[in-house]
């Protein structure tokens, strides 16, 4: 069994609100790690945006311009990733944020976190779209559940209440 922290995924929305807080009823006082994925170098994709045809004369983004954009994402991402450590050690964890580039996607990059910090669990709040929105979408609890090296907790949206338990 791993012997790392356990990891929960944190986005500051409601569902993963309940997945820490059921993390926190469920591992405290474990040490956790409240991870925040965050799209790094989306302002510099933003210089490389066409005028879509418009003909509206915008000025291309300055490197400048969009480095200081990247890096207030990051300053939110972290803010984040703090606040959702706050909240964890309220609930008894003994936990630390931390921000993580995205490399592909959230999924894949929880799952390679987990890996990186032999977790005992990752904790992950599902948003439950329908079946269609699924189909379309994907699904990173799915996914998650699917490669994580480690036991994985998914915690339902809105209620919060319907909770599985899946030793992938």
């Amino acid at each position: 069994m791993p012997h790392g922290p356990v990891l929960i995924a944190f986005d500051g929305t409601p569902a993963s609100r309940d997945a820490l807080r059921a993390a926190a009823e469920l591992f405290a006082p474990r040490p956790a790690v409240v991870v925040v994925v965050w799209e790094a170098g989306r302002g510099f994709e933003l210089t490389n945006l066409p005028s879509l045809g418009l003909d509206t004369g915008l000025a291309p983004l300055d490197l400048r311009t969009a480095a200081q954009l990247d890096q207030q994402l990051y300053d939110a991402a972290r803010r984040l990733a703090e606040q959702g450590a706050a909240l964890a050690r309220e609930g008894g964890l003994a936990a630390e944020g931390r921000t993580v580039a995205d490399e592909g996607d959230v999924a894949d990059t929880l799952v390679r976190v987990a890996r990186e910090l032999a977790a005992q669990v990752l904790v992950v709040g599902a948003h439950g779209h329908g079946a269609l929105s699924e189909l379309l979408l994907g699904s990173t609890s799915r996914a998650v559940v699917k490669h994580a090296p480690c036991p994985v907790l998914v915690v339902r949206g809105e209620d919060g209440r319907a909770r599985g338990l899946d030793h992938g």
